[in-house]
């Protein structure tokens, strides 16, 4: 198993997780373990509100797969590339499907796996230099990690096939106009953006936050009536939420509301 680690840094109800392995922080399974692991203490920790996920250094958020450790999956057979697909697959679906906001935060390279990682976040930003790309095709494979579901539902599916089919990584400008990423900023600035952004949703309504979310996701995975049914059903939950009547007090009150009362479900 790989050697990469990830680091947890908790302030302001905002964790931040950091993928190091620089220079190019790869995604091999010693750090997806580890973003297992912390992605589970956040999502138990109730002083987390939000979290925002970046790589070590200013090179790359994550160049992707360590293709000396896929080497030697590959020689040890089906069943291991099976497993590390598997491992994946369930890391990164716990991060597209985590309780608690989130944002990414790119600075220089966000490659392959690492912007199959990236896009997992409710939020992407991106410095202005970045660049982001799925250039496995070029190795003679795809995406494997979801990137062919979350880059297309992004972006679209000529985008997606454009990125995918040719390789070619795009700039931040353009990612920005696909809807890849939802913000860019100066280099060096990416970090602090994304913080902003989760201080901000640190104080919002924790459990609508979650609602909204699995709402959003039920719109992208489930039928219409289907989905409406499960927005429906959390909009009824929150019509008796604590969060809900502050927020009320407040308007009442032109005041801020100050929420914090209801907990998300676990």
């Amino acid at each position: 198993m790989g050697t990469g680690t990830v680091h947890l840094d908790l302030q302001d109800a905002v964790a931040t997780l950091t993928l190091d392995s620089p220079p190019m922080n790869p995604m091999d399974r010693g750090m997806v373990s580890r973003l297992e692991e912390r992605l589970s203490e956040c999502r138990l920790n109730p002083k987390v509100r939000s979290l925002v996920l970046r790589g070590a250094g200013s090179r790359a958020f994550s160049a992707g797969s360590d293709l000396a450790e896929l080497r030697a999956l590959i020689a040890s057979g089906r069943e291991a590339l099976a497993a590390k697909f598997a491992q994946d697959e369930g890391v990164f679906g716990a991060l597209a499907h985590f309780p608690k906001p989130t944002v990414a935060a790119i600075e220089g390279a966000a490659i392959g796996g690492g912007l199959e990682l990236a896009v997992c976040c409710d939020l992407v930003v991106a410095a202005r230099s970045a660049k982001l790309g799925l250039p496995e095709v070029r190795l003679g494979v795809f995406p494997g990690s979801g990137g062919t579901v979350r880059v297309t539902r992004r972006i679209g599916a000529a985008r997606a096939r454009r990125m995918m089919l040719l390789g070619d990584s795009i700039a931040a400008d353009t990612a920005l106009a696909w809807g890849l990423v939802d913000e860019i900023c100066d280099d060096g600035q990416a970090v602090s953006e994304a913080l902003g952004l989760a201080g901000r949703l640190a104080t919002g309504p924790a459990l609508a936050q979650q609602g909204c979310k699995a709402a959003l996701d039920a719109a992208m995975d489930m039928a219409e009536a289907d989905a409406l049914a499960v927005a429906n059903e959390w909009a009824v939950e929150l019509g008796f939420s604590q969060d809900l009547a502050e927020g009320l007090r407040a308007f009442d009150e032109k005041r801020k509301p100050v929420f914090g009362a209801d907990s998300i479900r676990l």
